[in-house]
């Protein structure tokens, strides 16, 4: 059996009420790791799914897009939220940095959703 992982969000992600934009938000101590991020167009961005149930967590075989017509498939062979760990992943455009926050678009995290990492994409 695996040691269980221990995971720290660096930040939060934030929905803007007057458009379709999200912010991140990291946390104060992790705001020195944006240094040069500007320089980047896109990004990816790791998050946890936390409103995901412990039930979705359970299932290993989906229909495809909720689809019930196709034929379940392993949650690893599609792009289902429900797995075992629910890490979501997603490649943005980055719009700006305004110190420990960051303005992105084409980010599928919820409001809320724990950002784990950040990576140039």
């Amino acid at each position: 059996m695996a040691e269980p992982i221990t995971l720290v969000p660096i930040g939060h992600v934030r929905a803007r009420t007057q458009d379709s934009l999200k912010e991140i938000e990291l946390q104060p101590q992790f705001g020195d790791g944006l240094a040069g991020v500007e320089s980047q167009e896109r990004l990816w961005v790791l998050y946890w799914m936390h409103q995901l149930s412990a039930g979705d967590r359970t299932l290993l075989r989906v229909h495809p897009r909720g689809d019930c017509s196709r034929p379940k498939r392993g949650v690893f062979a599609l792009h289902s939220p429900s797995r075992p760990n629910p890490i979501g992943m997603t490649r943005v455009t980055l719009l700006r940095r305004e110190g420990n926050r960051l303005l992105v678009e084409g980010l599928d995290a919820l409001a809320g959703s724990p950002v784990l990492d950040i990576k140039s994409g």
